[in-house]
């Protein structure tokens, strides 16, 4: 009762406390409200948010006068006067320049865009109202410089300047400060931890190194997004999309997007938010029959068909081997019969995702403590080395933070689970082999086969009656018998019977920065350093963990100083050095400075020069994965995964079972490291690759920023050097023999090796190592914005990205690049353009290009996409309607090997601010 009775006086005590009370409006120059623009009193973090009709309210205690700073993302900053409580406020902002938007990326400090030292985009609050795109974060591709790959509909992959699959691992995603990669897959599964729309505030994205403020992920660029506080932004939000996606091999599914964001001030001391977003569709069927090995061929004339969205055919043997060596039975590969990818998984999407923050202000200033907690949950298609049904799949994050307008603290968790996903090659495999055994299956083809040719039969009649002979009673998708055993198969994590994954890994990470500015003049100095642990804990089906998890951690330090010079007149120079210290208990430590300058050589034109370093630490997966593909064996490149990597082999064939004088074998890690053959071209070369060290990059960039006249540039072009490239190759383990018994290098004639490659004896291993080669990139981008005909926006913007790369330095490097040479985007649009109604169309096309990835390799067509949106925003129910859709050409494409074509998708949305 006592410390009721306290808290009590406590409350009358604040509630005591003289408050004058100010309201007014803030609208643009042709009185349009201004939803969202910021109003804070001078010298404080006390401010509060314009709502839907640009009305605010704000409680203050000191006295008056005092001065408002109004702002906008888009607009002027204005600074109001305010010397009565009952002074009628309408603020007019002017409309601003491109140039003078502030980002925070680039230098973690805010800075004019214009001033940047280094390349950025930003995607602010009015591109995230007038995207084309169903949703905010398939506008980002509308960005020059910018690819999304298209895993699935629900998960989209951002890249930049090449060098990416779907597992982007060169590629970083903040949210709010923290990595939103899934800690088990080391890279973010699009936005299924990301935000809502109605949650965000800005968005900005570094393409290129930068790891000299950011670490060692940093490499070829980083997403930024930043949510709204409440403190700023109160009020209740909520949006509904409706609509429908159309797919030739889908056909028209409807799709639902519903979200809701809840804010409240309750006092200047205290404020909080929820979001929740749910969205739920039918994915992009990928249902390609054409060969993956075979381009162009069929089950019909391919007997070793391996179908690119066809599983279970991935299991192949050479028949006169399997025999025993008849000379009557062909000496060729024979591949099971497969299931189509639509027969292995439901293809429905979803997307759950849920987060809070509580804001604290102790002493009511800049002095923030903020603790935010982010699930996500949903079901995808994910690729990797084999194609990946994510049921179901669970994201969790929990951040603590300390921070004012000089200093972060901050820590955060992140946890996945991996829920019901399984993989869709394996399925198939297994349904396979859970019906009749390989064993069997090719037992009873070589049997029929041998009888045909004897009852003289044509070869192809003879592989023909033996497919249908082993086939017969094969488990037929939709009958009782088939469910049954699908669903026994996806359950279980047993790859050599099943084909469920599992996996509860965690990921902690701690960082910190102090800008020194209040304390020095002379510069703007900053300090700070991170520290990562990771615990990989996927029960031995992914990672080599199954007699418990794996850890390790990572810690980096770094520091930056900028210093403008005045150089006359509207001149100014800024100067800009950074360096960063890393170190993984893994790897020696890495130095990656950066150093870059930009001078304003007249009021809106600035020429800026950066040389950059970063540098990579091989993933998780590169380090400690233990996973049978089918093709091949994943195993991770570090020394202490090589022995914990071991499995026995029993399909020794006879001969190699008298040479060898074993029926079985045991193969580790270490022989795919240290005794194996490289193949290129049918031609073998010894393997034994280098374990996986750190890869690095360095990076020249030239930029220019500017206005010319209503037309506002932005133009860069850079060259990257890469050492130690970390990549995949496939090499070839003997079960019995040395490949260079004196290691000088040169396979020796005659080896029991070479035998045991030559009669099927070995076991195909994916490696991860670093190239010797020397591979280069290089490239530029251009941007223009301007207004014409009296208002309407205006921009284009071209993207040109070139591979230099000598593959004949490195037979077996796949530098897997994967990015068009020529990208061209294009938009056009008004935010007004009469009362309360404004549209947008947007363009890209896109270049041919060559995809390389663990799952297969193949040419992208071009192609040509228009989306384009309507809005007309009805005040008197603070609502904003919104009809759209992508696509809208109707060309199905894709933009990686192996997925599904993506199709058109139409949606009208409602949008309620009531702030």
């Amino acid at each position: 009762m006592r410390a009721i009775y306290f808290l009590s006086l406590l409350l009358i005590s604040f509630a005591s406390v003289a408050q004058t009370v100010i309201k007014g409006k803030v609208v643009d120059e042709n009185s349009v409200p201004i939803l969202g623009a910021n109003v804070i009193i001078k010298g404080t973090s006390t401010g509060t948010a314009t709502d839907f009709d640009g009305l605010f309210t704000l409680s203050i205690e000191q006295n008056l006068p005092v001065e408002l700073e109004v702002s906008s993302v888009g607009f002027e900053s204005q600074t109001i006067q305010v010397t009565s409580a009952n002074q009628d406020l309408t603020i007019i902002l002017k409309e601003g320049s491109e140039l003078d938007e502030v980002v925070i990326s680039a230098s973690r400090t805010p800075e004019r865009i214009f001033e940047s030292p280094v390349t950025v985009e930003r995607f602010g609050l009015k591109e995230i109202k007038n995207t084309a795109s169903p949703d905010f974060y398939g506008g980002l591709e509308n960005l020059k410089g910018v690819d999304i790959n298209t895993n699935s509909l629900t998960f989209r992959s951002i890249n930049t300047r090449g060098f990416a699959t779907f597992a982007n691992t060169r590629f970083m995603q903040l949210v709010d400060g923290m990595d939103n990669s899934a800690p088990a897959l080391n890279f973010p599964l699009g936005n299924l931890l990301g935000m809502t729309d109605l949650d965000v505030q800005s968005i900005e994205l570094l393409p290129g190194a930068a790891s000299a403020l950011y670490g060692a992920n940093a490499f070829n660029g980083i997403l930024f997004m930043r949510s709204k506080n409440p403190f700023d932004d109160d009020g209740l939000s909520v949006y509904l999309k409706q609509g429908f996606t159309d797919q030739e091999a889908a056909g028209t599914n409807p799709f639902t997007d519903v979200g809701i964001r809840a804010a409240h001030k309750f006092s200047e001391k205290f404020a909080a938010k929820i979001n929740f977003s749910y969205l739920t569709a039918t994915d992009w069927w990928a249902n390609s029959e054409n060969g993956k090995i075979n381009p162009g061929s069929t089950r019909q004339n391919d007997i070793n068909y391996d179908g690119i969205n066809v599983y279970g055919d991935e299991v192949a043997t050479n028949i006169r081997a399997a025999s025993g060596g008849l000379g009557i039975i062909p000496d060729v590969e024979v591949s099971r019969t497969g299931y189509n990818e639509e027969n292995l998984t439901n293809y429905n999407a979803e997307s759950i995702k849920v987060d809070w923050g509580f804001y604290f202000r102790p002493w009511e200033n800049d002095f923030e403590i903020v603790y935010q907690g982010k699930v996500g949950s949903g079901s995808t298609i994910y690729q990797g080395a084999n194609r990946y049904s994510l049921r179901d799949f669970f994201l969790s994050q929990h951040k603590l933070e300390f921070r004012n307008d000089n200093f972060f603290v901050r820590g955060y968790v992140t946890e996945d689970r991996a829920g019901d996903s399984y993989d869709m090659v394996f399925t198939g495999i297994n349904i396979n082999r859970a019906w009749k055994s390989d064993q069997q299956w090719f037992g009873e083809y070589i049997q029929t086969f041998a009888g045909a040719t004897l009852g003289g039969a044509t070869e192809d009649q003879a592989h023909a009656l033996a497919r249908e002979a082993a086939d017969t009673g094969r488990l037929i998708p939709g009958t009782p018998e088939f469910e049954q055993t699908f669903n026994e198969v996806i359950a279980n994590p047993d790859l050599s019977s099943g084909s469920r994954f599992q996996d509860n890994s965690k990921l902690y990470h701690a960082d910190v920065n102090y800008n020194f500015s209040h304390l020095i003049d002379f510069a703007e100095i900053q300090v700070g350093g991170s520290f990562r642990e990771y615990e990989l804990n996927s029960f031995g089906t992914i990672y080599t963990d199954a007699d418990g998890p794996i850890n390790y951690n990572e810690v980096g330090v770094y520091t930056q100083i900028q210093k403008n010079v005045d150089l006359g007149d509207t001149a100014e120079l800024k100067l800009t050095g950074s360096v960063r210290y890393d170190k993984s208990e893994l790897f020696d430590g890495f130095f990656s400075p950066r150093v870059s300058a930009g001078i304003t050589i007249a009021e809106n034109h600035n020429i800026r020069a950066s040389f950059q370093t970063g540098f990579r630490n091989p993933t998780t997966q590169d380090l400690f994965i233990g996973l049978d593909v089918g093709r091949a064996i994943l195993v991770g490149g570090a020394e202490e995964n090589l022995e914990r990597e071991s499995r026995i082999f029993d399909d020794i064939s006879a001969q190699g079972q008298a040479i060898s004088g074993q029926s079985s074998v045991e193969l580790t890690g270490t022989n795919a490291y240290r005794n194996s053959f490289l193949s290129t071209d049918g031609q073998l070369t010894v393997g034994n690759p280098n374990l996986a060290t750190p890869e690095q990059v360095t990076s020249f960039e030239l930029g220019y920023r500017g206005k010319l006249g209503k037309i506002t540039v932005d133009a860069s072009a850079y060259y990257n050097q890469y050492d130690d490239f970390l990549s995949a190759l496939n090499v070839l383990a003997p079960y019995y023999g040395t490949v260079d018994a004196d290691g000088d290098g040169e396979i020796d004639p005659g080896t029991d090796a070479l035998t045991a490659i030559g009669l099927g004896d070995f076991q195909v291993y994916q490696v991860y190592t670093n190239s010797v080669a020397d591979v280069n990139s290089y490239g530029g981008a251009i941007g223009v914005n301007t207004k014409v005909l009296g208002g309407f926006d205006l921009g284009a913007n071209y993207t040109y990205a070139k591979l230099d790369f000598d593959q004949e330095s490195d037979p077996g490097f796949r530098p897997q690049f994967n990015t068009p040479e020529h990208k061209v985007k294009a938009s056009f649009g008004h935010t007004d353009l009469f009362t309360n109604f404004g549209f947008n169309v947007a363009w890209r096309w896109s270049d041919t290009y060559l995809w390389q990835s663990p799952f297969g390799d193949g040419q992208i067509p071009s192609f040509n996409v228009v989306d384009a949106q309507i809005n007309y925003t009805v005040p008197k129910i603070k609502s904003t309607f919104k009809l759209g859709g992508s696509n809208l050409l109707g060309d199905e494409y894709f933009t990686a090997f192996g997925t599904g074509f993506i199709g058109s998708q139409y949606y009208v949305s409602w949008t309620i601010n009531n702030f």
